[in-house]
């Protein structure tokens, strides 16, 4: 916006200049061009008077005034007289002029003209031919001659540019000038619509204190009000929200864990195989809403608070979190193998990772548990962490029944259930909740088919605390 208000400035002082200046020097070039028309013409003219006079003393006269008017002005004189004969190439001391249209006008015709040479202004010469007649007592009679001024218009072009230069030179000046008193101006208007945007471009990224001052004209001052206060009744409600999830979140782990183990000395106490079946499936529902509930508390709080990413160990935290879900994955003849350069290469390698702490083991509980639902007994799960330009790549891939891209695509919705090889679903929180933690730390995870007949990869793009080259 700023672009096109600083041209259409520039094109509007243009367009005046042009207004203003264009006719200025197409009246000086018009009047150049006319002066120096009268001038040689009134040269012409007096030295046709003396061509006319016929005496001596009037040719002298033409003679020397010829030469002098040629040494002034570098123009070439020329004279023909009607009925003379030749002496040599000269009439009077005066070079005869070539026989041309323009001589026979003035010869027969007692007309004067005068040739340009071009009409856009002028040619690299000026050529004007005027007629002598008689000089007698009663006053002038036929014509008895004519008279040629060819006069060189170097100076008059070099005078014609100065003029349009000039005004040209002035003209770019302006026009820096206004562009820069335009870049100001239109800064100085846009400045409450850059604010406006700046506000909803933090209100996008999810920071809902994000307020527009309220100034320029009435009518930014109008939508500013209105931003600020649609933007404030909505983080009103959004914490609200917030606040209502944390709170039965909280509320309810203590009634489910009480229910769990009313379940749990049920099951002790009873010996029919019917009502065992009965209660463990009650027992598993409870275990279900348990972490429901557990993750509904960890977004709520994730979303709430704004922790600031630290440098944290990658590779200690890999292996720390692996070690927890080791006996899990023991029990079903599962292989958890580490693999690429961060990894399972040298151990001194301690590449740091910017992420909050405890969001990064929260985020490898959630995966490896979703791999270690969907894997089969005696499958494998790959974890390989990569340095990839600016960023770390951390991925875990499974050898599950993957994903459709239409399940890839709402994989990170709240409350989506996959079904994995045991036949339980999950909470429809764990990818969702890796999602709102990566993100806060300013990374990115996405899914994509693992290697082989099968299986997903999920794939975390983390920030190294320090810049490190990689493939």
């Amino acid at each position: 916006m700023i672009r096109r208000l600083i041209v259409s400035y520039v094109l509007l002082v243009a367009v005046a200049l042009a207004a203003f200046t264009v006719p200025v020097a197409l009246t000086l070039t018009s009047q150049l061009r006319g002066d120096t028309d009268a001038s040689v013409r009134r040269e012409a003219t007096t030295m046709a008077l003396l061509l006319g006079a016929g005496d001596d003393a009037s040719r002298d006269a033409l003679v020397q005034m010829a030469g002098a008017y040629s040494v002034e002005t570098g123009s070439t004189v020329q004279a023909v007289v009607l009925g003379s004969r030749s002496d040599g190439d000269t009439v009077h001391g005066l070079p005869r002029p070539e026989p041309d249209a323009a001589v026979d006008r003035a010869l027969r015709e007692n007309t004067s003209t005068t040739d340009w040479g071009s009409a856009t202004p002028w040619g690299t010469e000026l050529v004007i031919t005027v007629p002598a007649r008689a000089q007698t007592g009663a006053g002038t009679g036929d014509v008895v001659g004519a008279v040629r001024i060819i006069f060189p218009t170097e100076e008059l072009t070099d005078r014609f540019w100065t003029i349009w230069g000039f005004r040209a030179i002035l003209a770019v000046g302006v026009l820096v000038i206004a562009a820069g008193l335009g870049y100001l101006a239109a800064r100085w208007l846009t400045r409450p619509l850059r604010q406006l945007n700046a506000m909803a471009s933090r209100f996008s990224d999810g920071d809902l204190t994000a307020r527009s001052p309220v100034t320029g004209p009435h009518e930014t001052q109008t939508l500013a009000r209105t931003l600020n206060q649609g933007a404030e009744r909505l983080d009103t409600l959004i914490a609200a929200q917030r606040v209502f999830v944390a709170d039965a979140s909280h509320q309810l782990r203590t009634p489910l864990t009480a229910l769990r183990l009313s379940l749990d000395n049920i099951a002790d106490g009873v010996d029919d195989p019917y009502v065992t079946e009965d209660v463990e499936q009650a027992t598993a529902e409870v275990v279900r809403m348990s972490r429901l509930v557990n993750g509904l508390l960890v977004l709520a709080r994730a979303e709430a608070q704004a922790t600031v990413a630290e440098p944290l160990p990658l590779r200690d935290i890999v292996e720390e979190r692996l070690t927890v879900w080791q006996p899990a994955a023991d029990e079903r003849g599962v292989t958890i193998e580490l693999a690429g350069q961060l990894l399972a290469g040298p151990p001194d390698d301690r590449l740091e990772v910017l992420a909050s702490p405890g969001h990064l083991d929260q985020v490898l509980d959630n995966v490896l548990s979703n791999a270690l639902e969907v894997s089969p007994d005696g499958g494998t799960i790959a974890v390989r962490a990569e340095p990839h330009h600016d960023e770390v790549v951390l991925e875990i891939l499974d050898q599950g029944p993957g994903m459709s891209d239409a399940d890839k695509a709402r994989a990170f919705d709240r409350f989506w259930r996959g079904h994995g090889l045991t036949g339980r679903s999950g909470s429809g929180l764990g990818l969702a909740i890796v999602k709102q933690l990566v993100t806060d730390d300013g990374g990115a995870v996405t899914l994509r088919d693992a290697p082989g007949p099968g299986g997903l990869g999920v794939r975390i793009s983390l920030r190294p605390a320090s810049p490190r080259s990689g493939g």
